[in-house]
């Protein structure tokens, strides 16, 4: 898993509430076990027509916004089904954090397990930096994860909590794989103890 440690970018404005995961990534395209080639698919039905056509309206649709790495999003992100695809699509497309005032638990702890930054800050500071977002590529949203800060296109910081835990899985860049490898050693000290007091095991 990448580490994030501090990212700088273009911000994408999705006021819309309660954006579940099916709006993220639509159930027929959940048939891979792939963690690639689902960020086409991202926002599926609201990014595409019936006919395959992308809807210049959608956001990430916009060229100020195709490059967005961070999504500025309304109350309630990522709530519906538990699909862990709705985060691996975010970050195939190419989003490190989202930011909302709230999110679903599940998909809130899927973020961090994927290298995505799910940051949880008051609605009055949400609403300023979805109005940075609103002014598209040159205005960049700063986060730094080490401080716990966002800082606007204009200077102002908000402070975010996170999780010990989350936050130093972040920063080594430690799915639940990598957390295992890091205790390998011990592992292996404890399965040859293990082999030598039962050898008919």
């Amino acid at each position: 898993m990448e580490k994030f440690t501090s990212l700088t970018g273009i911000a994408a404005p999705m006021p819309l509430v309660n954006i579940d995961t099916d709006m993220i990534i639509p159930k027929q395209f959940l048939k891979t076990i792939k963690r690639s080639g689902l960020g086409v698919n991202l926002f599926d039905e609201m990014r595409y027509d019936n006919d395959g056509k992308e809807i210049p309206d959608f956001v990430l649709n916009q060229p100020a916004y195709r490059n967005a790495e961070i999504l500025v999003a309304g109350d309630n992100f990522g709530c519906g089904s538990s699909r862990e695809h709705a985060p691996w699509a975010l970050l195939d497309f190419g989003i490190r954090c989202v930011i909302s005032t709230s999110f679903a638990d599940i998909f809130y702890n899927n973020c961090f397990k994927n290298g995505i930054l799910p940051i949880v800050l008051p609605q009055d500071q949400v609403e300023i930096l979805m109005e940075d977002a609103r002014k598209g590529e040159n205005a960049r949203i700063a986060i730094d994860l080490e401080s716990q800060i966002v800082t606007s296109a204009d200077g102002q910081e908000f402070r975010f909590e996170v999780d010990p835990f989350k936050k130093h899985c972040l920063l080594n860049g430690l799915d639940d794989i990598g957390l295992t490898l890091e205790k390998v050693s011990a592992i292996d000290a404890f399965e040859g103890q293990a082999a030598q007091a039962r050898p008919w095991v």
